[in-house]
């Protein structure tokens, strides 16, 4: 699936298929979160780098 939306880090502006902001030159990326699987051979790796993060914010 081709994910044509883009959102620019600057200023939060969307744009389609560009890899720079037209409003401000900003670079852009998607704003879709990233497929999710139970099935995920990587899960756990995934779970404890999210918690690790979220620790590192809270100290």
């Amino acid at each position: 699936m081709v994910q044509l939306l883009k959102k620019c880090i600057k200023c939060d502006a969307y744009t389609i298929k560009n890899e720079t902001c037209p409003t401000c030159g900003g670079h852009t990326k998607t704003p879709h979160p990233p497929k999710f699987s139970m099935d995920d051979k990587y899960l756990r790796y995934k779970i404890i780098m999210k918690r690790l993060t979220k620790q590192e914010k809270n100290t």
